[in-house]
């Protein structure tokens, strides 16, 4: 079995929030990724189009464009 589940923390251990499917003393590899607070989703959803008027959008992923398409590393010599 390969996925990804959920899980708390309680007490310095992981509780999983799913069922799993694993045999009794399986070993597994965990990653860990912390989740966003939902107070950072509110602030971040809050700042959506909070440079709406400032900023010219189309010019700035232009400019992204032309300065990504300049190439100032040396060319390999083989």
């Amino acid at each position: 079995m390969g996925g990804t589940i959920r899980a708390r923390v309680r007490g310095g251990i992981l509780e999983p929030l799913e069922r799993l499917d694993l045999p009794e003393g399986a070993e597994v590899l965990i990653t860990i990724l912390d989740t966003p607070a939902e107070s950072n989703i509110d602030g971040f959803e809050s700042s959506f189009g909070g440079w709406k008027g400032i900023v010219d959008t189309e010019a700035l992923i232009e400019n992204i464009r032309q300065s990504r398409a300049v190439s100032t590393r040396p060319v390999p010599r083989l």
